[in-house]
């Protein structure tokens, strides 16, 4: 990686940014099928943006993006763990219907995913970086390189940083797809997914180990007992999250260590994005060019004495998402949209963009009314969670999640919740025992079972 970009990009804080001009201007769109990038990075949650205003984490080229298209701030996953997340990616179903329930394949037929239809339709297809949904597929690919796991690797000798692999792949393939054929490619980031059987969790390259050495990391206000105690009588000390707490966030030094290195990675992943986007442009292809960023799950920094996501609180389910779309009208660029978006809606918004007919079978909507249109009517105001058990360690979860309350439930435990997000975004006070309550929790009980059944 070209790292003088890297620091120029970081100074952008300084006010020193560096411009992605002609990005989202409809005037510029050239004749032909829209290209598309998906940039898809690990553990990274909604509100870990400079331009969301994280008072610490550098991410200049990703909010200059934002700036040049459209940010969702509530993006939301169907069910918050790698695999499954994944597998309502490619299929744009809940796990309910698409039967991935770990890091196995799903059983949705490969022609009514996204990569397999585009890829039946003359579109150059690839992927690079994790996959994590059994055997990796490579001939369903036209370009096709996957790993994960690992922050470091030894390839012919010399140790590569997985985000320098990602860019490396990544400009392979963009650098050798035929001419006048369009192209899909992911770029699946590992990063900044922990390395879980490493001591240190989170392993950056050298020139980025420490950017944030001299930062003091905000401590979540209820990263703390308290809140952990607060969690229904199951959660104990077997529990994953709290496992994973205690890897990486139960001594007030070793919490700073492991942020400042999580946020590393993260600045890494930002520098390659905008180097994707700088390698599009120079192709000439940019303007005709629709580029997503988002992440397959939320992740705690310490939230209710948790690591990790798996869970419904807002930390584990709700996640970043920009678009760069060159159909947008200038006028509309850096707009924030505010409606719910999920992981299952980018597969029918990417077929309908380039005009392939969705399956019957996709669950998801085309999103892309919310940014090009004024108003949208009969948009989703809630939407269905769900969660399988793993290895006895993570109980399942169900959730009925809108913008105003969250009903759950951990079916092992017939254990129900809720919360009213307006006036309790952390959610500390569980209502669902409260008697003044029990009409609403009533009401969302019958609406819960209403898109539990429709997510079959």
């Amino acid at each position: 990686m070209r790292w003088f970009k890297f620091f120029l990009a970081a100074i952008c804080i300084f006010g020193i940014c560096i411009e992605t001009k002609g990005e989202g201007n409809s005037e510029t769109l050239n004749d032909g099928p829209l290209n598309i990038v998906l940039l898809y990075a690990d553990d990274w949650r909604h509100d870990v943006l400079g331009v969301a205003g994280h008072p610490v984490v550098q991410t200049p080229r990703l909010d200059q993006m934002a700036r040049d298209g459209v940010r969702f701030t509530n993006s939301y996953v169907t069910t918050s763990i790698c695999g499954i997340s994944r597998a309502s990616l490619y299929t744009g179903q809940w796990m309910s219907r698409h039967g991935c329930r770990g890091f196995t394949e799903f059983q949705t037929p490969w022609a009514e995913t996204f990569p397999g239809l585009l890829r039946d339709n003359g579109y150059h297809v690839g992927l690079v970086g994790k996959w994590h949904n059994g055997a990796f597929p490579d001939d369903r690919f036209d370009f096709a390189r996957s790993y994960n796991g690992r922050h470091w690797f030894e390839i012919d000798g010399e140790s590569i940083h997985v985000t320098q692999r990602n860019q490396n792949d990544a400009f392979d393939f963009l650098r050798t797809r035929p001419d006048g054929k369009p192209f899909c490619l992911t770029v699946s980031f590992f990063a900044p997914h922990a390395e879980d059987g490493h001591p240190n969790q989170y392993l950056p390259q050298p020139a980025t180990k420490d950017l944030y050495a001299n930062v003091e990391i905000p401590v979540p206000a209820n990263a703390n007992e308290e809140s952990w105690q607060r969690l229904p009588p199951f959660f104990d000390g077997n529990n994953e999250g709290r496992r994973r707490w205690g890897w990486r966030f139960d001594q007030p030094e070793k919490y700073q260590t492991m942020m400042r290195d999580y946020f590393a990675l993260i600045t890494e992943i930002d520098t390659v994005c905008g180097e994707i986007v700088d390698e599009l442009r120079r192709q000439g292809v940019l303007e005709n060019t629709l580029m997503i960023f988002t992440t397959d799950n939320g992740y705690f920094h310490g939230e209710h004495g948790l690591a990790d996501k798996w869970y419904p609180f807002e930390e584990s389910i709700r996640t970043p998402m920009i678009v760069l779309d060159p159909r947008m009208p200038r006028e509309g660029r850096g707009k924030i949209a505010e409606q719910i978006v999920l992981n299952v809606d980018i597969a029918p918004t990417l077929l309908t963009a380039v005009g392939i007919e969705r399956p019957a079978g996709m669950q998801g909507r085309d999103f892309a009314p919310c940014y090009l249109n004024d108003k949208v009517e009969d948009w989703r105001e809630d939407f269905f969670y769900e969660h399988p058990p793993l290895r006895d360690i993570i109980p399942p979860s169900e959730a009925l999640v809108s913008l105003d309350w969250k009903y759950m439930f951990w079916p092992d435990h017939d254990y129900e919740q809720l919360f009213d997000l307006r006036n309790d975004p952390q959610e500390e006070n569980d209502l669902a025992r409260n008697p003044d309550y029990q009409d609403r929790l009533e009401e969302l009980r019958r609406r819960f079972q209403q898109l539990k059944a429709m997510a079959k």
